[in-house]
């Protein structure tokens, strides 16, 4: 799910309560792709993340708007700026009418699932419950669910770094590896060692990839190695054996996955080593990206002993033709100073 293109990185300043016992402090509101970053208006450090999708407006019709991350009561947004509210009403039509909508064939075709669930004892086989539950699941609801897992990984490594310079660098750098799309690219100051992946095409990085390193190839290696195990291995399906039986029944008949089913995997994320990556296949997400794969292969291993594939397969070293630049010299240098306090 991408914001639309005339509204994308739309700033304008608001008033945001984290609580409701808290007093409102002013901020600004930027519109991103798939979230609604708010700001402190004087150091630019993000303080908190919306997933569109889950974003309500608690006052239809009436000025200034009063929004909140879901139904519930406690964080609250209000916006008097008419471009940024008729922005956040059209976004959310169009996330309501790709959104499927309850009625009498949705319960026809759900009751059948279930039906069928039942029929072939999917309750004694978990395997094939949490793997037909993530396959059924639309990317719209993948990637709310990677923005509250998201979240959660900010209550332990703080708020990802934004600006606003850096946050148009990470765009960048999604499209240059990725290709045009939803993928979303965050930088966090603490909790992640190197890199994860979340459901719905996001990946996060520690800022240690950025601000330490030479160039954009270390980062970008990472990345690509990251969207390869999303690719090898379901993230949601990794979720759901997680979350369990329960959770993971009430998301495929409601569509609505527990918060409390959420609680603690950040922890589990962070604390589980990364899987290992076909050097082969690696190399060839470097050859298609047009990188060269040498400076990843010494930020795994400095001696070059457990990476020698890719240093001696580099399908671009250094000087070679065909190989193209990740970032330009702006767009790194403003991707370096993105957590800048």
């Amino acid at each position: 799910m991408t914001a639309l293109t005339e509204y994308q990185r739309l700033e304008c300043p608001g008033l945001w309560r984290e609580s409701a016992e808290a007093q409102r402090r002013e901020v600004i509101v930027a519109l991103g792709d798939a979230t609604v970053v708010i700001s402190d208006g004087r150091s630019e450090r993000a303080l908190a993340h919306w997933s569109l999708p889950a974003v309500a407006r608690l006052n239809p019709g009436a000025m200034p708007a009063l929004y909140a991350p879901g139904e519930g009561p406690g964080e609250t947004l209000e916006i008097d700026e008419p471009a940024m509210v008729a922005a956040l009403e059209k976004v959310h039509s169009i996330i309501e009418a790709r959104r499927p909508h309850p009625g009498r064939l949705r319960m026809t075709v759900l009751g059948g699932i279930t039906a069928g669930v039942v029929a072939l004892g999917i309750f004694w086989l978990p395997g094939a419950l949490v793997s037909h539950t993530a396959a059924a699941l639309p990317f719209a609801k993948r990637q709310e669910i990677g923005v509250d897992i998201l979240a959660d990984l900010a209550r332990l490594g703080g708020a990802p770094c934004a600006s606003r310079l850096g946050d148009r660098a990470l765009s960048q750098l999604a499209t240059r590896l990725f290709g045009p799309g939803a993928t979303q690219i965050f930088v966090m100051r603490e909790g992640v060692s190197d890199a994860v992946h979340l459901p719905g095409q996001i990946l996060v990085i520690n800022r240690r990839l950025v601000e330490a390193e030479d160039s954009p190839e270390v980062a970008a290696g990472y990345l690509l190695a990251e969207r390869l195990r999303a690719e090898t291995a379901d993230p949601m399906v990794k979720l759901l054996n997680w979350a369990g039986l329960r959770a993971t029944f009430r998301l495929l008949t409601t569509g609505q996955l527990p918060q409390e089913a959420l609680i603690g995997y950040a922890e589990v994320l962070l604390t589980t080593p990364p899987a290992p990556v076909d050097a082969g296949a690696l190399l060839a997400r470097f050859d298609a990206a047009g990188i060269g794969s040498t400076a990843y292969a010494y930020a795994l291993d400095p001696t070059g002993e457990t990476v020698l594939p890719l240093i001696e397969a580099d399908p671009h070293p250094a000087g070679a033709a065909g190989r193209a630049a990740v970032l330009p010299d702006a767009a790194w240098v403003a991707l370096q100073g993105i957590c800048g306090d």
